[in-house]
Parts: structure tokens; C-alpha cells; sequence
């Protein structure tokens, strides 16, 4: 908003079920304070209709992150149809730790023509949210301070998959910046275990970027 006018900046809800209330709202104060226009489109009835459809295939099967990745899916196919009848140019909002890790879903979240946070750390984003709310709240406090979640899945956070995003950071810069391995990692971190399943993500998620 500040780079190009409150006027040139749409936003769209696509909510599901397992948006919650409080990121509605959270999302609606940033909105009024920015002073940007949105529009509504719930993506459950959609989302029922492919569980619908694919069911006959799936029977027997326990729901994993199909059923999750079908939610990022239907959201970046209706935002790209937006995109299109508009002319508008579809933001990507991965920021490097998740894109780094795969913590992104292909034709879903990682749709879209510009990547304006996509080299910038999970830790960094935070700094530059408390940078903007120096003199006054912009972003709601409650954006910053609540534990980050993709809303796939009924009680869902991001650390169920990664590890802290701290901790997430510092491996990356070490393993992505400075060409360190892990043994060396590990030795400077303490945790082997964690280190291991970091790098290990970073390789298998390479055919996602």
C-alpha cells in the first residue's frame, strides 16, 4: 500500500471452515486501516464439491495434506480467475523460510506474478511489521503476536510441522547464505535431529521453486 496507493491494492477473503474468527477480524482491521477495498467468497462450497467428487477415488483413505493442499488449491485458482478478468497482478505471500522448507502449497498459496516477501525470513517479516507499527498500530497486534497457522485443519499451527521459526532462520542462513553443512550446522546449533530434517526439507522441496 505505501509502495503503490491504497487504491491499486485489492483483497479478497476465501474463507473455510477452519478460518477462524479471530483472523477474519484481525484481517478486516488491517484492511480498514490501510483503507483498501475487498470482497468475500466462503471456498467451502467448492471445497465440498471436489471431497464430493474425489470421494469414490479416496475411499478407505485416512484425510492428510491432500485434503489441506485442496483448500490453498481452490483459493489460488479463484485469485488467478480475479487476476485474469482484472488485470490485476496476483501477490505471492511465501516469505523465504517457508518457500525454503516447502511450507507452501504448488498451484495453491505459491500462485501469483510477484513474490514481495519471498527472500525475506519468517523473523525478518516480523521485524519489518513491528518497524511499521513504530509510531502507530497499522498492522493489528494481534496479526504479530498470535501463533502463525495456514487454517487447513481444526487447530493447526506452524510449528507442528517446522520448528520454531528462530531456530528455522538461523539453520537456513547458515545452510542457504553462508554454504555451511551439517555437521557444522549441528555443531554450532546443539541439535543434529533438527538440523537434519531442515536440510533434508530444503533439498526435497527444490522442484517446488
Amino acid at each position: 500500500v505505501k509502495a503503490i496507493g491504497n487504491e491499486n491494492v485489492d483483497v479478497i477473503f476465501l474463507p473455510s471452515k477452519y478460518s477462524s474468527e479471530g483472523s477474519i477480524k484481525d484481517s478486516e482491521k488491517l484492511i480498514e486501516n490501510l483503507g483498501i477495498k475487498h470482497n468475500t467468497i466462503s471456498i467451502q462450497p467448492v471445497f465440498e464439491k471436489f471431497l464430493e467428487t474425489l470421494n469414490p477415488f479416496f475411499k478407505g483413505k485416512e484425510e492428510d495434506v491432500t485434503e489441506e493442499n485442496l483448500q490453498s488449491r481452490i483459493r489460488g485458482t479463484m485469485l488467478m480467475a480475479f487476476s485474469n478478468k482484472f488485470g490485476h497482478l496476483l501477490l505471492t505471500t511465501g516469505n523465504k523460510s517457508e518457500m525454503a522448507v516447502g511450507y507452501a502449497t504448488l498451484y495453491g498459496d505459491m500462485n501469483g506474478g510477484l513474490g514481495v516477501i519471498a527472500d525475506v525470513y519468517k523473523t525478518d517479516v516480523y521485524r519489518i511489521a513491528n518497524y511499521i507499527n513504530k509510531d502507530s498500530e497499522i498492522i493489528p497486534d494481534e496479526i504479530i503476536n498470535k501463533a502463525p497457522s495456514a487454517e487447513l485443519k481444526e487447530n493447526q499451527t506452524d510449528q507442528d510441522s517446522l520448528p520454531p521459526y528462530d531456530i528455522l532462520d538461523a539453520i537456513l542462513k547458515m545452510y542457504l547464505e553462508e554454504n555451511k553443512e551439517i555437521i557444522e550446522i549441528s555443531e554450532l546449533t546443539g541439535d543434529a535431529e533438527i538440523v537434519k530434517k531442515v536440510l533434508r526439507l530444503v533439498d526435497l522441496s527444490e522442484f517446488k521453486r
